[in-house]
């Protein structure tokens, strides 16, 4: 029988020996700090198998187990493409790892937000299933980053995410080069925040669309960076805070996946 190979991950079959859970960074180089993290905390070999473009893998084990890091790039229609070529070869449990915006005045920097539902404000998720079907969380992710949450003793908060396809109006930013929000996006964040929306980002409705669509597990964690109810600017210190504190968490909830 002819092997699975998948163009874009460079990846075939036998390169991930068995994964069926995948954490997904957006950043490339973020891949290979998560695999050190996890060979710090369970031991075992960690392998870079592939690098093409922006999507980046390495295989490692937890508890004996295969699992991947493998980088997506950011925005929805490079997300899709890890998605379906990993689900190729077989991933079956899809968990995004990243950074976010928060937009309510409660949620700090360092925080986790746990998606449960995304407002799918993108436009990749539309070609595999119609607006009205909801993008939401497999519940049996959200219940381990929780109990990964309390276990690393990482604040988190649990909610609904409104996940852009872009960084700049998508968001309701003014700081771009035209400073120009078009009128369907103007006021947005204030509606979302009205509506008790936690946060912005960019890959979730991706992730829990498809996943769902395909009869997976998907799931999201952000790390906050910065809390647009106070400022715009993102520190080098809450980034820091905010990337470790998400991973701490994902890697955390393995155990009870």
């Amino acid at each position: 029988m002819k092997e699975i190979c998948v163009y874009h991950l460079n990846l075939c079959k036998s390169h991930i020996k068995g994964s069926k859970i995948v954490l997904l960074p957006g950043d490339p180089f973020r891949v290979p700090e998560i695999a050190e993290e996890i060979k710090k905390q369970n031991g075992g070999e960690i392998k870079e198998i592939a690098w093409k473009r922006e999507y980046r893998t390495f295989l490692c084990y937890v508890n004996k187990k295969p699992v991947l890091v493998t980088s997506t790039g950011i925005g929805g229609s490079s997300t899709s493409i890890a998605i379906e070529e990993l689900a190729m070869l077989g991933v079956r449990t899809f968990i995004r790892v990243g950074t976010t915006g928060a937009i309510q005045k409660h949620i700090k920097p360092g925080d986790v937000i746990i998606t449960t539902g995304s407002v799918r404000l993108d436009g990749a998720s539309t070609h595999y299933a119609p607006i009205e079907y909801p993008a939401v969380a497999h519940n049996e992710i959200v219940n381990a980053l929780i109990e990964g949450a309390k276990k690393t003793k990482v604040k988190y908060h649990v909610g609904i995410t409104a996940s852009s396809d872009t960084f700049y109006p998508g968001q309701e930013r003014y700081d771009s080069f035209t400073k120009y929000v078009p009128k369907r996006f103007q006021g947005t964040m204030a509606e979302w925040q009205k509506l008790f929306v936690l946060n912005y980002e960019m890959e979730s409705s991706t992730v829990l669309t498809l996943t769902s669509t395909m009869g997976h597990r998907g799931g999201c964690i952000s790390g906050v960076v910065v809390n647009r109810t106070v400022k715009e600017k993102i520190t080098k210190e809450a980034l820091m805070s905010g990337e470790a504190n998400a991973v701490k968490v994902a890697l955390a909830s393995l155990e009870f996946l």
